[in-house]
């Protein structure tokens, strides 16, 4: 018996050694307010991201969203395996708000009814030229443009958002984009 009470002390302060959200740095993901989802369907470039086995090798990758007949959002995501040149990959999807229509917050999906956090943390809510796109946790980052390249001051602020909402960029890495000026 005594032996199971010292275990359980043992147990007990590993727990309270363990660390709490607030020392894990889990990142603010709020989501934008006032989102227009007409206004941010087209086509996105992806600028950088975090890698994740689902973008392995992908360049070139750009999101298109539009309209379903069913009111659900349909999300093409496409890019070149490897190189600007290599093998054109496609996967399709579909996307959902994940409450009121004007936060951008969506459910996204492509695979079932398996759905992950799409959130929108910061957006050119005049134009809807770029977007910085989170997810629940700290494991999904992406900066998404209207255009294959991205200024690189309007850059730099959303890596000081990304920043200041706690995620560590230190994984962000930049996506090959086919250059389309003339």
């Amino acid at each position: 018996m005594k032996h199971i009470f010292i275990s359980l002390l043992i147990i007990a302060g590993l727990l309270a050694c363990a660390p709490s959200d607030k020392k894990m740095n889990i990142p603010d993901t709020t989501p934008v307010a006032g989102f227009e989802l007409d206004r941010y369907l087209g086509t996105w470039y992806e600028i950088a991201r975090f890698p994740h086995s689902f973008e392995k090798n992908l360049v070139g990758v750009t999101a298109t969203y539009s309209m379903k007949d069913n009111g659900m959002v349909k999300v093409l995501n496409a890019g070149y395996k490897n190189t600007l040149d290599g093998k054109y990959k496609i996967a399709e999807g579909k996307a959902k708000f994940a409450g009121d229509r004007d936060t951008g917050h969506l459910k996204v999906s492509f695979f079932l009814f398996f759905y992950g956090d799409y959130k929108i943390l910061k957006l050119d809510k005049d134009h809807y030229q770029w977007a910085l796109v989170g997810s629940a946790t700290s494991s999904y980052l992406w900066i998404l443009g209207r255009e294959p390249q991205m200024d690189n001051d309007i850059y730099q602020d959303l890596l000081k958002e990304a920043t200041t909402r706690g995620y560590d960029l230190s994984k962000l890495e930049k996506v090959p984009q086919k250059d389309t000026s003339p």
